[in-house]
């Protein structure tokens, strides 16, 4: 384990839930470069551009839209 005190975990989970959901879009998104045999050189640019984008989306944004899901919610 890295060891990263645990009042940054929420920055620890936004880099990773980013990563993962920007991959997946990213993917998604270059699936037309797979007929081509182009689908990794169109994945990786576009994926690292989508993460450098919603890291701060989702670091930001996650406190507020837990506070509405739990207004919108109940017990």
């Amino acid at each position: 384990m890295l060891g990263i005190p645990r009042r940054y975990a929420h920055f620890v989970f936004g880099i990773l839930q980013s990563g993962l959901t920007s991959a997946i879009a990213a993917g998604v998104a270059s699936a037309p470069a797979l007929a081509q045999g182009r689908f990794l050189a169109q994945w990786i640019p576009s994926w690292l551009l989508a993460w450098a984008l919603m890291i701060p989306v989702v670091i930001f944004a996650a406190p507020v839209l837990r506070r509405l899901s739990e207004r919108l919610t109940r017990a």
